[in-house]
This record gives structure tokens, sequence and C-alpha cells, in this order.
């Protein structure tokens, strides 16, 4: 991809400023977190002093007030090292933050943006739920008025952030009677950090002077096959008192505000998917370069020239798809289609190159010895979160037929 049809130099910098700290900090670091299940404390003080968690955000909110396509740049670089540390980001960016930068009012942004865009603690997004998975619109989490507050209870599962974050953008029904996907409402919640000695240790990742919530609990953390090193759980909702200045945007339009943050959110997951090919191509390229077989390298012969002739293409058109998207996004325009494709193919392609990557390394491949197991594992995710692949052919499919059928 030319560079110059989206980046200027001040993107190139940043990629080059994200690009070190992965390859420095990140990469010697990523298998041990990987192995352990370990949320990369030490790493994350590091990405707040860099500034990654506010890269979109105004200055004047704490941000690091440059554009979305330097967010999605710092995205594509860290996934290309290690996906845990990418989703971190990007989930506390797009799904926990954006929305209140998007629908909040002065005083909830100024509230939360500043302890967000610094890293001071980390964001999440509650929208799943054990029985609204794909479909949304059977949200059952329920927040009852209550003059000066709401209270809700339900839960929401595949929580990212759930146990090591402090604020929340959640949606609950607050209409039991209206239809499906209206009468919900997105509400801000707080709740202290599960791991508040590790947040203690670091600096980050817990404020004591944010007012939290009592009802709003984190479960067991999730065993995952992959992303192992991102936090992930349910989020509880037991009589939680939410005060009625933190409902975000107006009372029952919480639906569409979610599927506004949801078509930016696949950008994010598009770019994701993109590094971990091409995270997949680098280490291919390097590991068949140098070992042998039959007396020779194995990239000399033509099988594994096919395999990295394919990866590398199918990566360049995914990155057209990406940045395309991003570039729509932060000009204004139409996007919902453009993302939704960049998400599907991203992700599918994620998938091939890194099963094709594991191929090449032969045996390697398998052991943890080289990243590029952990790379499929991590690759499968991006086919199913934030919109599956299904249902990103149905978001197509409905944009290209607009109106022809009902």
């Amino acid at each position: 991809m030319h560079d110059a049809l989206y980046f200027s130099d001040h993107h190139l910098q940043v990629r080059d400023m994200v690009r070190d700290f992965a390859q420095t900090v990140v990469k010697p670091s990523a298998r041990a977190y990987d192995l352990d299940s370990r949320f990369p404390w030490d790493n994350v003080k590091r990405m707040a002093e860099l500034g990654l968690f506010g890269i979109p955000w105004p200055e004047g909110l704490g941000g690091a007030g440059m554009d979305y396509l330097s967010y999605i740049t710092v995205i594509h670089e860290l996934a290309k090292v290690d996906a845990s540390h990418a989703i971190t980001v990007s989930a506390h960016t797009t799904l926990g933050t954006s929305p209140i930068v998007d629908f909040g009012t002065d005083d909830q942004k100024h509230r939360y943006i500043p302890l967000l865009a610094q890293g001071r603690v980390l964001a999440g997004f509650g929208l799943t739920e054990p029985g609204a998975g794909s479909d949304a619109g059977g949200t059952k989490t329920a927040a009852v008025d209550k003059g000066d507050h709401y209270v809700l209870n339900g839960s929401k599962i595949f929580i990212t952030h759930a146990g090591v974050g402090e604020v929340f953008v959640v949606t609950a029904r607050t209409d039991p009677k209206a239809q499906k996907t209206h009468g919900i409402t997105a509400f801000i919640v707080t709740k202290d950090t599960t791991d508040l000695n590790e947040a203690a240790r670091v600096g980050v990742g817990h404020a004591p002077e944010l007012a939290k919530m009592g009802g709003i609990h984190a479960g067991k953390k999730e065993d995952k096959l992959g992303w192992r090193a991102s936090d992930t759980r349910e989020l509880i909702f037991a009589d939680a008192m939410v005060p009625k200045e933190n409902v975000l945007g107006t009372v029952g339009s919480g639906f569409p505000q979610m599927l506004h943050t949801l078509d930016g959110g696949r950008i994010g997951i598009g770019a994701l998917a993109l590094g971990i090919a091409e995270g997949a191509l680098e280490e291919c390229l390097a590991y068949t370069s140098q070992r042998k077989q039959f007396g020779r390298v194995i990239a000399t012969y033509q099988g594994v020239h096919f395999a990295l002739a394919d990866m590398a293409t199918e990566i360049e058109a995914a990155k057209h798809l990406v940045y395309h998207a991003a570039w729509l996004k932060q000009h204004g325009h139409p996007f919902k289609r453009e993302a939704a494709m960049a998400k599907l193919y991203a992700s599918e392609l994620a998938m091939r190159a890194t099963i094709k990557a594991v191929q090449l390394h032969g045996g390697y491949g398998y052991t943890t010895e080289y990243p590029v197991e952990r790379m499929m594992r991590d690759a499968k995710i991006c086919e199913i979160g934030e919109g599956t692949s299904e249902i990103q052919r149905i978001v197509i499919a409905r944009q290209l037929l607009g109106d022809l059928i009902d």
C-alpha cells in the first residue's frame, strides 16, 4: 500500500514509535503473559505513559489530540506483535471511551474522559448477555426508574476489562413493554478494579477520586483460547444504583448508540486482525529464509513462494479495506458497509494466514517457541467478537440491497 495515500509524516512517526515499543517491550514479554493468562499491567503502564489510551481524543480532555487514522495505526502495529495488547487499547478506546465522547454531556466528558484518555483507569462496554449475543435487541438487563436514580439488575458476558476496568458503558432495558430494540438505554457505570494491588504497584488502573457505584461486580475470569493476556469476564448488576446523571444520551436511545459504536469497533478489529496476519507473514519470512531442508533454505522452494505470495497479496488487500474505512470515518462519510467489509475480510484473512504460518514453521510452529501458534489462537476471536462474520455479511447485504427488499 502506498503510504502517501492515507498517511502524513505524522502518521508514520506514530507508526514508528508504536512499532519500536511493540518490538522492544511487548515482544519479549508477550509469551509469558499469554501462557499465564495474566493481564500485562507493567506494559499497560508503559502504554499509558506513551499516550496510547487517548490517541484520538482532544488535548483539552487529556487526549493526544491525534486523528482516527493514527489510532487505527496504533492497533495495527501492536497486533503485529501481540493481539492481547492491541485489544486492550482498542476495547478501552472504541468501546469504553468513544460512546462517552460521542453521546455524553459536557459534564460526563469532563468527569470521565481525562481519566480514560490518560490511561489512569481502563474502560469497557457491556452489551452482550447470556441470551443476547448477535441479537443485541434481546437485552434482558433491567433498569428501573427510582426517581433520582435507576436500579440495574442482570448481567453482561464476555466483557473485555470487566475485572480490571473501572468505567463502563452498558445497556439496560428501561421500558419493558417496548419492542426488541426500543426501550434500551445506555448508562455510564463505575466500580473498583479487581486488581487493586497491581494497580497500586504500577500506578495506573485505579482512581480513588472516581465515585464508584454499589452492586456492580466482576465474575470469574474466562479461560480463553486466545487473547489470553486480555481480561474477559462477566459483569454482574445486583441492585446496582446508577444516578440519573449517568444516563448516556437520551432514555431509550441506547440501541442506535451501540450500533454506532460497533460500526467504529469493526474498523478497530479489522486493524487488529490485519496486524495479526502481517505479523504472521513477518515471522514466516524470517523463518523460511533461515530454515534448511534437503540442503537448502526452504524459502527457495516454489511451494513456499506461493504461500508467502498469497499471504502478502491478501494482506495488501486488507490494508486498503481497513484504512479506506478508517479514512471514511475520519472524514465524516458513511462507513457502515466499508467497516463491515474490512472486519469480515481481515478477520478471515487472519485465520487463513496464521494457519498457513504454523504450516510453514512445521513442527516448530506447533510449539510455544515461536509466536505463530499464539497468533493462530488470537486470530479466531476476530471472526466472532464485535459482530460475527455471519453478522458482517448480513450488514453488507442489507447495505447493498437497501430499499430493494423489505
